[in-house]
């Protein structure tokens, strides 16, 4: 069993761990299994909705809920920042279930980094709506695994996603990035890649 990594297109941790998770594979001659799971943000986060003025419209958060939500997005501008990444703050909670079944789409055709690498981006820029089954289908075509997007949501896509789901949360997932290792260790969040480094390294 290869070593299961989960992310959320709507992370932005996840976003954050992806390139040295690109680095741990490299070192170490590996090849993670890249796998989505859908956040349910609202269930510990509450939800809200802003305008462009950063006014919020709507919102079913608390006092504590929004200190979470505000530091998250210091702490992760702050390391994209350092990194000469982009992290724009979302003015909604997405779904991203279009865009992890994407990511499936993607990997079945070898084509997993390229949509990645842009979908990641380009959302996080506010220049791709993760919600547009069209938009999605150009980046998949950009990646080179446009073909049959559309016919793969309408019948297995959808399933598949939610197996997957199933099988992360019987193993223990809750949250993105995390990874979880052959012997069934789990490691939430990307300040424990050296630790995962150490254990693969040693097996």
């Amino acid at each position: 069993m290869k070593t299961r990594f989960y992310i959320d297109f709507k992370s932005p941790y996840a976003y954050l761990a992806k390139d040295p998770a690109y680095e741990l594979e490299r070192e170490l001659g590996i090849e993670l299994e890249w796998l989505p799971y859908t956040l349910d943000i609202p269930a510990y986060l509450g939800s809200a909705r802003v305008d462009g003025s950063h006014t919020v419209l709507e919102q079913n958060r608390n006092a504590h809920q929004w200190r979470r939500v505000k530091y998250s997005y210091m702490d992760c501008r702050r390391e994209a920042n350092r990194r000469g990444l982009t992290i724009l703050g979302t003015r909604k909670i997405f779904d991203s279930s279009l865009a992890n079944i994407g990511l499936i789409h993607a990997a079945d055709r070898g084509a997993l980094r390229p949509y990645m690498d842009r979908v990641f981006e380009r959302f996080w820029r506010r220049e791709l709506d993760i919600e547009d089954a069209g938009a999605l289908a150009a980046v998949l075509a950009e990646s080179g695994a446009g073909e049959g997007f559309e016919r793969f949501l309408e019948s297995e896509g959808r399933a598949r996603l939610q197996t997957i789901q199933s099988q992360a949360e019987a193993a223990g997932v809750f949250g993105v990035p995390s990874f979880l290792l052959p012997d069934g260790d789990l490691y939430w969040g990307r300040e424990h890649i050296p630790a995962v480094r150490e254990k693969l390294s040693a097996a």
